[in-house]
């Protein structure tokens, strides 16, 4: 349960102000709500899986102190990749807004291209590999599932509502603290585990 919670919330966060929520956002201007979220959903329990998948390899390979060590090191990366910022690009834009067929088909496409190599994935590897028993992997893959169409869902009423008036900065610090706030708490982990 310990693993389903932390998850939810470090996904929940991480994708706060990312590009994958800036998608979210173009994707409902185009579609409808539910189509969007259910190629969400289905692009993230795949890409989600797989973290988890090759961070419970990771975490049965190496010992837990060195990988809570490298998971805080990673989180507090994740921070200042936040606070850099996340933007979609003229070709991003272009792309997400040209998508022809099936809405679930075309969201789920480009998420899953997306989240390829993207913090929360990374967060998700880093999450498992502290998580990397079965019931662990299966908390973790829920909870960063749950928290990143829980974040998406979000920006996708927001999205309707309220244009491109979105407090972007505020969002990036407060996911940025988040963060630090779990790298620290890693890393405090890791040192008393060597």
């Amino acid at each position: 349960m310990s693993a389903f919670i932390i998850s939810l919330v470090v996904i929940f966060v991480a994708e706060l102000g990312d590009k994958s929520q800036l998608m979210a956002m173009t994707f409902a201007t185009r579609f409808r709500a539910l189509p969007v979220l259910a190629g969400i959903t289905a692009a993230t329990a795949i890409v989600h899986l797989a973290s988890v998948l090759l961070g419970a390899a990771l975490g049965a390979a190496i010992p837990t102190g060195p990988i809570s060590l490298l998971a805080g090191l990673a989180f507090l990366g994740f921070a200042a990749w936040t606070l850099r910022g996340d933007e979609l690009d003229e070709d991003e834009q272009g792309k997400a807004r040209r998508v022809a067929g099936s809405a679930v088909l075309a969201v789920g496409t480009a998420f899953f291209l997306a989240e390829l190599g993207d913090k929360t994935m990374l967060a998700t590897v880093t999450l498992a590999a502290d998580h990397a028993s079965v019931a662990g992997m299966i908390g973790v893959w829920a909870g960063s599932t749950i928290g990143m169409v829980a974040a998406d869902a979000l920006a996708i009423v927001v999205g309707r509502q309220l244009g491109r008036h979105l407090p972007e900065r505020v969002i990036r610090y407060g996911a940025a603290a988040g963060f630090v706030l779990f790298g620290v708490l890693l890393l405090v982990e890791g040192v008393r585990a060597l």
